[in-house]
């Protein structure tokens, strides 16, 4: 079954060799790992893949072969791969979608997990089986205002739970702007001071020492002068914000260059108990929360950016997160970030004209203080004009 697996693989452009692939089989028959799809991710991706920078493809032809279920540990139970194939793509009718019910919270995670234990096999279409392409509240494919994503792509942004390998991507610090507009607005943030070593001409100060020196040349050197302003930037990464990437890594870039004092880190839809500066390895290299209330100071000004659109469980629920079981819910950390640094704000690429529509987004704007702008010149500017308070 796993020769298909490794052409896949060689179809996605992956440097995958017989030799490579003959180790994982030798692996598995020593039984180096148990019958669980993490396990077996994990060891392919070790024994096939030599270069990180392939993870991402790598994990998408993973998930073009098995469908992108996995183990769900939480439960116990492992829901067989066949279950989630994606045959039917379901549009239903306003009047339709209208009329299928929304389960609460606990109501959704104790109706999945008797699912798990009830069924039995393969489910397409309905309303009740984890399957796909129906209106029941687990599975993909399908419709239901707010259920569990189970493999498969995201279409309506309504789940509030996502059982599925996901890779982002680094936002790109290096790319070039197509227009000085948002370094010109972030410059409002400023606080100019001379510091370093001396690297600029001072020429009123040359003028004089040379007037005074019967008209020998005496030159005189001061510090360049920088930003001294420092800046935590925190980025929503992933998810939504893939609508969102050329923007934001333009926000980005300007940053860089504007600010000498920069530390940025990523978070996935609301901030929780750890962050990462590195996609790719999220889960190996976590940067506690708690570290960085504690490692930086109240001049530091702090700047979320993010589409702030998700699930509300994700802000006010314990374990709401999409992707593990955060032990406290968002809104806890994000009030002890703008306690830890009273001068923040949140930037927000989604259309301005949408805010009212968005659940989320008015929860997080009232744990924000109504401090949210839009990712257009004139938020930069209304925001940086705050931070310069």
């Amino acid at each position: 079954m796993l020769i298909n697996f490794f052409y896949t693989l060689r179809a996605a452009k992956l440097p995958v060799s017989v030799k490579e692939y003959l180790t994982l089989l030798e692996a598995l028959q020593l039984g180096v790992i148990g019958p669980s799809v993490d396990d077996f991710y994990f060891l392919a991706r070790t024994t096939l893949v030599k270069d990180e920078t392939h993870f991402d493809k790598f994990d998408r032809a993973f998930g073009a072969y098995f469908n992108g279920v996995q183990m769900l540990t939480d439960f116990g139970k492992e829901i067989p791969a066949e279950w989630l194939q994606k045959l039917l793509e379901k549009e239903l009718t306003p009047e339709q979608k209208a009329a299928i019910a929304k389960m609460d919270w606990d109501e959704l995670m104790e109706t999945l997990k008797k699912r798990l234990e009830e069924q039995k096999e393969r489910h397409e279409g309905g309303n009740k089986w984890i399957g796909t392409g129906g209106t029941s509240p687990f599975g993909h494919g399908g419709y239901n205002p707010q259920g569990v994503r189970i493999g498969g792509p995201g279409r309506n942004k309504s789940a509030v739970k996502v059982w599925d390998q996901r890779a982002f991507q680094d936002y790109d610090d290096s790319r070039e702007l197509g227009t000085r507009n948002i370094k010109v607005a972030l410059r409002r943030l400023r606080r100019f001071a001379r510091e370093g070593s001396e690297l600029e001409l001072a020429l009123d100060d040359t003028i004089h020492a040379t007037a005074a020196n019967a008209g020998f040349l005496d030159i005189k050197m001061v510090p360049e002068r920088h930003n001294k302003v420092k800046v935590l930037l925190m980025m929503d990464v992933g998810g939504t914000m893939d609508e969102h990437i050329h923007r934001v890594e333009e926000l980005f870039s300007a940053a860089k260059s504007e600010f000498k004092h920069l530390e940025f880190h990523y978070f996935h839809n609301c901030v929780y108990d750890f962050m990462w500066k590195n996609n790719r390895r999220r889960y190996s290299e976590k940067t506690p929360t708690w570290e960085l209330i504690r490692k930086y100071n109240k001049d530091w000004r702090l700047i979320f950016v993010g589409d702030a659109t998700m699930s509300p469980y994700e802000i006010l629920q314990p374990g709401g997160s999409v992707e593990y079981n955060n032990e406290e819910p968002g809104a806890e950390w994000l009030q002890r970030l703008t306690h830890a640094f009273p001068k923040y704000a949140w930037i927000n690429p989604e259309p301005q004209g949408v805010w009212q529509y968005r659940q989320s987004i008015g929860i997080v704007q009232q744990l924000m203080q109504q401090r949210m702008f839009p990712l257009t010149l004139a938020g930069l500017e209304g925001a940086m004009r705050l931070l310069s308070k």
